[in-house]
């Protein structure tokens, strides 16, 4: 016969769960504020995804993965945190599973790294969210950790923490690579961000499932293609650090994946010869052991303005291919073309030019995944909400409101899918095709 002390213990027990389960309930459904008691142990199951050869898997049941997802830049500094988690939902109804977004804001208005070293707390429980949204919807994140470029932030701004401190160092941006002080601060903040425990979960950044990979920096380039063996350098010194703090997650350099002047067979790939001159490098920048796969960024329409859709086609295939087939055949890993934009372009026929360059991505990719090779996923620029206007860029989308493009997206999901459950023999339904 059961003791009474046991039976008041485990009604205690089960008192204080559902007591934990409603504030927390209570926290979260209120979008963060109040009090709230984060549990590891209580967070969706999720495996984390690893690297095999050319094929991301799922490091728990050994399966290929292959990826159809989007950028959303805005989930950490969204006015609406209702944005957040409506835009995740959505994102998970049309089969899309990683998302790239930002994880980084230095200096200015809403800045989590405020100057360096000291961080807002409340922006931190902001990127808190995302992530255990994301976990919630069963997306995972691809989090980027710094800006070329000034929106943010950027590298300038840490050069122009250097100076302010009273340290020696040209205004040029080329020495945010090269300066050891300014390198310094940017090592801290990683091992901030990775560190970090998610004040909604509980779960430590360097423990959580829901983030995909860490990205080094949106598009690095260097202001004279003189610097290229410093950002090269700048490269293994920055993701040998990610690996010595996290042993369990993708890194990525973030590249636009331009080759570099010394691969004069690969230079035609190229959109054009101002390509060659950032010091960067789609093959040496990506061979590095600490890179786990590697990256490229696709924008036809501004990269050769001045070309018809035809040209747009036939050079978009050929960038795809190129990328593909290097990262299959020289570089031995994976490749996601981590940003495809394009702007409307309505024709004559009533449909849309963007939605025939996102065909090619799509269907490059796919014959790569079919094939087991190392194409491994695109991410569409940029995915939104409605009432966001402010965050708009010129090739963002509601999706749900343009359904030729909701269509395609829908259809690239389903059929990796399925490719994802032959390779697994299941079968399940895909996908509303109707937004």
């Amino acid at each position: 016969m059961e003791k009474p002390e046991r039976r008041v213990y485990a009604i205690l027990g089960g008192l204080l769960l559902i007591a934990v389960g409603y504030m927390n309930w209570n926290s979260w459904g209120g979008g963060g504020g109040g009090f709230r008691i984060p549990i590891p142990w209580l967070q969706p199951r999720m495996a984390f995804i690893g690297r095999n050869g050319t094929q991301f898997v799922d490091l728990e049941s050994g399966s290929p993965v292959y990826i159809n997802g989007w950028n959303s830049y805005w989930f950490m500094s969204s006015e609406k945190r209702t944005w957040v988690s409506e835009m995740l939902r959505r994102g998970r109804e049309m089969g899309l599973t990683v998302c790239r977004t930002w994880a980084f804001s230095d200096g200015g208005p809403k800045a989590l790294q405020l100057f360096p070293g000291h961080y807002d707390e409340q922006m931190f429980q902001a990127l808190d969210y995302v992530i255990y949204e994301a976990r919630r919807n069963n997306v995972r994140l691809i989090l980027c950790l710094l800006n070329n470029l000034n929106a943010f932030g950027g590298k300038d701004q840490y050069v122009r923490w250097a100076q302010e401190a009273g340290f020696n160092v040209t205004i040029s941006s080329d020495a945010f690579f090269s300066v050891d002080v300014i390198r310094g601060y940017f090592k801290d903040y990683i091992k901030a961000i990775v560190t970090r425990r998610n004040s909604y979960s509980g779960v430590r950044y360097y423990d959580e499932p829901a983030i995909f990979a860490w990205e080094l920096m949106n598009e690095p380039r260097c202001v004279s293609k003189s610097s290229a063996p410093i950002l090269q350098d700048w490269i293994i010194d920055m993701s040998s650090h990610i690996k010595s703090l996290d042993k369990k997650h993708l890194v990525t350099v973030g590249l636009e994946g331009f080759y570099g002047p010394g691969r004069t067979e690969r230079l035609r790939v190229n959109p054009g010869e101002w390509a060659a001159t950032f010091g960067s490098d789609f093959l040496q920048n990506s061979a590095d052991e600490h890179i786990d796969f590697a990256s490229v960024h696709a924008y036809p329409d501004s990269w050769i303005p001045r070309a018809s859709l035809e040209e747009k086609v036939k050079y978009l295939s050929s960038w795809v291919d190129s990328h593909v087939n290097d990262s299959q055949n020289i570089l031995k890993k994976p490749v996601l073309f981590l940003e495809f934009g394009s702007n409307l372009h309505a024709k004559k026929n009533g449909t849309y030019e963007r939605d025939d360059l996102l065909n090619v991505v799509y269907d490059k990719v796919y014959e790569s995944a079919r094939k087991g090779q190392a194409g491994a996923g695109a991410l569409i620029w940029q995915l939104m909400v409605e009432g966001m206007q402010k965050y708009h860029d010129e090739f963002s989308l509601i999706a749900w409101e343009n359904p030729p493009t909701y269509k395609l997206i829908v259809q690239q999901s389903c059929r990796l899918l399925r490719l994802f459950q032959r390779l697994k023999e299941i079968s399940k339904p895909c996908f509303d095709l109707h937004p």
